[in-house]
Parts: structure tokens; sequence; C-alpha cells
């Protein structure tokens, strides 16, 4: 089985710095060198797409463009890439997320993938009109997926549940494909969601120890449903010819957080009330030593980014080590991204991509068995 790779469209803006943002704090100005238009992300696109990455994720919040209308246009610029649509379910009704699902997939073939995120930020979400609590939340998201996939098999949905109710919804036209649906959550709560309805469950970056617990847990609650989800995780690259190269991008962007911006958004992080996000803040605790908590795995990104805060860092070769090293522990699909994310989406699918295919555990979804590029990889001019 060839492992699957999704890249990450920057729709809060991208730099050659970290852009922070996300889980209550604010985007850092690094995001205004390079806004988040639909030129330059169609360029991501396009580029992620050519190389090989099967998806682009897009993140949801108040930080960001809308996932849903970015992609859409977007799509109109690429071919067979895949939009990862992170959506919130207590912003919309069911019905009408089955509908737009549906529509979506007609207008770009079959090209949409939806990344299920309920909210961990109880500030946020009132900001946009939900007063429910988190494991409330969890409840609504769990009502929500059930209608969805009803609507999506073409059943008549009547339910009245704790926090939805719908009466004789139906669609008119189906979803075809019917879109993969991406979901993750450390809490006992999202545990009991993604068990029922999660085709894929997500992890952040994590070190592998801590990655194993996690499928265990969820493929354990899975079973208990009779489903069988597959597992995917969350990471930033970094990844050079070399990597005394590597350590020296990381080491840069490392230099580049001054540290009342760091001590801000870790007090910001801090009142976070998703424990993905405290078990990222404890990986680093703050500071700026011991940030290699794994080798090859460094947590200096979540000092000023909120979300995924972890990276893999090294050779072209040792990041490939590492990925393998994810992949034996029940991993197939990878969501990465890397400052700037043009530039690093070349560094990556031309770099560790080739390393992957030679030692059989990727191929490119688009081209067969076409080399995708020369087994010395082509530098990117002042990314390095």
């Amino acid at each position: 089985m060839s492992l699957t790779f999704h890249w990450f469209l920057p729709t809060n803006g991208d730099s050659r710095h970290v852009v922070g943002g996300g889980h209550g704090t604010p985007v850092t100005e690094a995001g205004g060198d390079r806004p988040p238009t639909v030129g330059y992300l169609s360029q991501i696109a396009r580029a992620a797409e050519d190389l090989g990455f099967v998806g682009a994720l897009t993140p949801t919040g108040a930080w960001c463009e809308d996932a849903w209308l970015t992609t859409a246009m977007v799509s109109q610029r690429t071919e067979r890439l895949k939009f990862l649509v992170a959506f919130r379910p207590g912003f919309l009704s069911p019905t009408f997320a089955a509908q737009m699902a549906s529509t979506y997939q007609r207008h770009t073939g079959g090209r949409l993938l939806l990344n299920v995120v309920t909210g961990g930020e109880s500030r946020e979400q009132r900001a946009y009109g939900d007063f429910l609590d988190k494991d409330a939340r969890y409840a609504r998201t769990g009502e929500f997926l059930g209608i969805v996939r009803d609507l999506w098999d073409g059943r008549t949905v009547n339910l009245t549940g704790d926090h939805l109710r719908v009466a004789e919804a139906k669609l008119t036209r189906l979803p075809d494909p019917v879109p993969e649906v991406y979901f993750g959550g450390s809490s006992p709560a999202a545990g009991a969601v993604a068990a029922r309805h999660a085709d894929v469950y997500l992890t952040w970056g994590e070190p592998p120890a801590a990655v194993a617990e996690k499928i265990a847990w969820v493929r354990g609650l899975a079973a208990r449903q009779g489903r069988s989800p597959r597992f995917g995780i969350r990471l930033h690259v970094i990844t050079r010819d070399t990597a005394e190269q590597a350590w020296a991008e990381a080491g840069r962007l490392l230099d580049g957080f001054d540290d009342d911006t760091v001590r801000a958004v870790q007090e910001g992080l801090g009142r976070s009330e998703s424990e993905g996000q405290q078990r990222m803040l404890a990986l680093h605790g703050g500071g700026r030593d011991g940030l290699e908590i794994h080798p090859n795995l460094w947590a200096g990104i979540g000092l000023v980014r909120g979300g995924a805060g972890t990276a893999l860092v090294g050779s072209h070769a040792e990041v490939a080590d590492r990925i393998a090293e994810y992949h034996a522990l029940g991993i197939d699909e990878f969501i990465l991204s890397g400052y700037p994310h043009l530039e690093e989406a070349y560094w990556f699918g031309e770099g560790v991509l080739p390393v992957l295919r030679r030692r059989g555990l990727w191929s490119h979804p688009f081209r067969g068995d076409e080399r995708i590029a020369a087994d010395t990889p082509l530098a990117v001019s002042g990314s390095s």
C-alpha cells in the first residue's frame, strides 16, 4: 500500500518565518509577507499536485480565510488535487452541509475531503453564536455526522436529538463519491465520535510512543463499533540535502521568535480547552532548550503557533526514516506543511518522496510508476 501525502494551504498567510494563529492566538505579522490570495494559494496547490500530494488541508477559524469558498476557487485552477476542507459542525445545519458537499463533488469531479473540527475554544465558538460547552459540542458533532451520513446514503432523515432536529430531510442529488471524513481529538468525548464516524483519525505529531497509544485507543473504540478507520498524522517538515542544512533552517526559524511573542502565545495557548493543544504544549514547556523531543522531531514550531506544533527535521533520508517509523505504527496518511509552503513543498517532493519511492513505500498517485524527480534533489534558491 502506497503512503498518502497531503500538503497545506496557508489561508492565514505565508512567509519565510513561522506564521502563528489558531486556538485563540493571534496571527503573527509574518502572515502578511505573502497574503493568502487565490493566485498564491493556487501556486501552492498546483505544485503539490505535480509533486504527488493527494490533497491539501485548509484550516478553519476566525484567523484564516473560509475554507469552503477558498478551496472552491482554487479547485478551478487545479485538475486532480483534493481539498481537505476543515469546518465546524456548529456553524451550519447538517442538511445544508450534506448538500454543500454534494455540490462540491459535482463541480470538482469528486475532489472533496472533510476535516470535521468540533472546536476546542469556547471563546471563539461564542463569537460565532455557539454557546455549548466542549463535551456538548462533541455530542452535537456525533448527531451531525449521523444525519449527514444518512443523507449521503440517500435516506430520508427524521431526528430529534439532544442538540439537532431535522424533519423529512433528504438530498435530491447524492455526492459521488461520498467524501471521506477526517477527524481528530484527544479527549474521551472525541474518541467516542471518532470511533463511530471517522474514516481517517488524525493526530498531531507527538513522539512515536504517544502516537502508538492513540492509535491503539481509537482502534479499540472503533472495533467495538465494528469499524476500522485509517490513521493520519499532521506535521511540519524541514528537509534538506544534509542534516546540517535542515537544522540550520530550524535554527533560523527559531531565531525569528522574539521572547515577547513566545511568552504571549504560550499564555494564550495555556488557556486552551483542547486536550490535544495541551499535549503539544507539554512537549516543549515554553522553552527553547531540548526541542528535539525524538530523533528528527522538533517541537519549536509550537512556541509561536497553535495546533500542530512539531516538525520533522533532517536530511531527506532521515525524514524518510521517521515517516517509515510512524507508518510501522499504523499511520498511512501524512498531512504536511512548511515555511514558506511553496518552497517547502518542493524540498519535500523532490527530496523525500523519491527516497520513499525507492523503498517501495510510495508511488506518484497521478503518474503511476513514472519517475517524478531526479535522484539528486533540486535545490530551491534562497530557501535554506
